[in-house]
């Protein structure tokens, strides 16, 4: 199946959920659970020393807000970008998250996730 085939509301059921937990996790800098649901090419990207840099030097990263505006969803190829409008809890202003997502073994996993 490819994801980019599902609805925008199946879509939001499974991405909305996965940020949360990443917002979570990250806030609280840790690391395992942060990657638990990305993809194998990501998982290997971001090892344990990389995203301990970030959580320890960033202070977005360990300070965003619970609250995210869904944005919308693009879709493209195999992978779906859902966008949401993201604070901090210490930074004025307003960021943009994305996650990525799409299917690996059967399963719906982050290909890609970024505050920017």
């Amino acid at each position: 199946m490819n994801i980019i085939e599902k609805t925008d509301d199946e879509i939001r059921a499974m991405a909305d959920p996965l940020w949360r937990d990443l917002l979570k996790f990250s806030n609280e800098g840790k690391y395992e659970a942060f990657v638990q649901k990305f993809a194998r090419p990501l998982a290997l990207a971001m090892d344990q020393v990389t995203v301990n840099h970030q959580f320890a030097n960033s202070e977005l990263a360990r300070n965003l807000s619970e609250d995210a505006d869904y944005l919308g969803i693009i879709r493209r190829g195999e992978h779906v970008t859902v966008l949401y409008r993201q604070r901090s809890t210490r930074k004025p202003g307003e960021w943009l998250g994305r996650l990525v997502l799409g299917y690996e073994n059967g399963e719906v996993r982050i290909f890609a996730a970024s505050i920017f």
